[in-house]
């Protein structure tokens, strides 16, 4: 098992949040987090790379505690994509070094080059390996961000929505290069997302969150109307379009 998380409870202050939250992702698995707003979604992918650490629970990732780990060593464990990005004025290539610096300390080495360039390559970057990142689409930033974090080389990759405010092309091949470097890395990815119908195409593992508690955990098997309402709250359809499964609010 590559990430294992167990009995996980985080409050801020009196106000409880997560409560007993439990999971299991294997190498090559992508696991959608999906749930209303406030269902504590960000805060457990937060606690899943220590920004937050809970008052009770554990996380492991190989078998080996996150919280007993330096920031540098988690960086390595663990490559996190916030919702939100902050501005800076550096280059494409410069953007995704970052992701190195938990392997270097003064300079880059000729391997950690080859790595951003490797990376770059990957998501179809190279050309825009000079242009500053605040010249990008919003496509191209994100695709950006999360080349600086498959530079870390993590075994999980931890995403907050990643496709939020991207146009339709461009969520599906964010999704898909995620979806990819996962299969062919042979590392695990934990994505909050709201489009139940994008989870569906693109994960592996669903965790249904309610309240900040796990309401159903699993895999198609757990995608069920039944359920869907139940978190959301709607009544749905659940229907197959080209081999595709779809919900349908009703």
């Amino acid at each position: 098992m590559i990430l294992s998380v167990d009995g996980v409870e985080f409050s801020y202050g009196s106000r409880s949040v997560l409560k007993n939250v439990m999971l299991e992702v294997k190498p090559g698995e992508v696991l959608a987090i999906l749930g209303n707003n406030g269902a504590g979604k960000s805060t457990l992918l937060k606690c899943l790379n220590k920004i937050l650490k809970p008052q009770r629970g554990t996380v492991l990732i190989e078998g080996e505690d996150l919280y007993s780990m330096d920031r540098c060593e988690i960086a390595r464990r663990a490559g996190y994509v916030a919702q939100k990005q902050d501005g800076m004025r550096c280059t494409v290539f410069d953007a995704v070094l970052l992701g190195r610096r938990p392997y270097f300390s003064l300079r880059a080495t000729q391997r950690d080059l080859k790595v951003v360039e490797n990376v770059l390559r990957l998501l179809g970057l190279e050309e825009y390996s000079f242009r500053y990142i605040d010249e990008l689409s919003g496509g191209e930033l994100q695709k950006v961000v999360i080349a600086r974090a498959l530079a870390q080389e993590p075994r999980v990759l931890l995403l907050d929505e990643p496709t939020s405010s991207l146009d339709l092309k461009n969520q599906y091949e964010v999704l898909q290069i995620i979806k990819d470097a996962v299969k062919e890395q042979n590392i695990a990815a934990v994505v909050v997302m709201h489009d139940l119908n994008l989870a569906l195409r693109f994960s592996d593992k669903f965790l249904l969150m309610k309240n900040g508690r796990v309401f159903a955990f699993g895999g198609m098997e757990i995608i069920t109307s039944e359920n869907i309402a139940g978190v959301y709250g709607i009544r749905v359809a659940l229907e197959n379009i080209a081999g595709i499964p779809v919900v349908v609010p009703l």
